[in-house]
């Protein structure tokens, strides 16, 4: 695992882009990543590779922390500063603070968000953004998301510069599109910078191409939310030979844990009745 910061702005690489860079760099094609950024977003991609792909599901739900800017007056086709102008207003001339903060304010907790109509989201077993970009009308349906922090930064109309933790899944674009609809004036995504996904922040993270094998990260680190049990010597040749081991106590009731062996990430197992069986192996036999 590797904390890698992505470049952005104008003409910005994609994510797949720097999962290739990281591939090259560590000479394998089993490399994915933690989470999609646009090409003109910055910010943190946590980068998984070889086995330690295998762990991703794990950490699916961690939340992610953003520095963005929300720019009143004009909405575009993707919802953010790279698409088409669809609609413009000068509504937002003479708009005060406590209005933003006030509107901003009813976006925190959870709220039904559509996603934009240039995204991954499936509708009828395709991409959204495959059917826009043929010219469909595309409206994905409405999907409960987390807001659990969102700050006004900086006011200097049009622009609001915020703070925004979110769920996973969570579509800035369409936070942005929204928080434009709420307060009449329509509105983009102008800037975005993923500042940290779960535990990890930006400030750990490096270019794509410094990332090398001698520099990866523990991925226990990728399992550190499940509960954890130690194995002895013949529970680890037990596991990576595919046979369960006894539960024991202290490992709850179902679920997934998280097995050791000498402080190294063996597998993680299922409880299944009173034995765990293990669902993805990462030790090496």
């Amino acid at each position: 695992m590797a904390l890698v910061a992505k470049p952005g702005g104008p003409g910005g690489p994609t994510s797949h882009d720097v999962v290739e860079r990281v591939r090259r760099a560590l000479g394998t094609d089993r490399v994915g990543h933690l989470g999609t950024l646009d090409p003109f977003a910055a910010g943190l991609l946590v980068i998984v590779a070889g086995r330690a792909t295998r762990l991703a599901p794990f950490a699916a739900h961690w939340d992610k922390a953003y520095d963005g800017v929300i720019r009143l007056g004009a909405t575009t086709t993707t919802d953010d500063v790279t698409g088409t102008r669809v609609a413009t207003s000068e509504a937002w001339r003479g708009m005060d603070r406590t209005r933003v903060e006030q509107a901003l304010d009813a976006f925190r907790g959870t709220y039904d968000q559509r996603p934009p109509a240039y995204s991954a989201v499936k509708i009828a077993g395709e991409r959204a953004y495959r059917r826009a970009r043929r010219g469909e009308a595309v409206a994905p349906p409405p999907r409960p998301v987390q807001v659990t922090e969102l700050e006004l930064a900086s006011f200097a109309l049009p622009d609001l510069g915020f703070r925004a933790t979110v769920s996973s899944g969570t579509y800035l674009r369409s936070l942005a599109r929204d928080v434009g609809e709420a307060l009449g004036a329509g509105a983009h995504l102008a800037a975005l910078v993923r500042t940290r996904v779960g535990p990890f922040r930006l400030a750990e993270a490096v270019a794509p191409e410094a990332v090398t094998p001698g520099a990866l990260r523990d991925p226990a680190e990728l399992v550190r939310d499940l509960p954890r049990r130690e194995l002895d010597e013949a529970g680890r040749a037990a596991v990576i030979h595919g046979r369960p081991v006894p539960a024991g106590d202290g490992t709850g009731d179902t679920g997934h844990v998280a097995l050791f062996w000498s402080g190294q990430l063996v597998a993680v197992a299922e409880r299944v009745g009173d034995v765990l069986k293990a669902r993805v192996v990462v030790a090496e036999q």
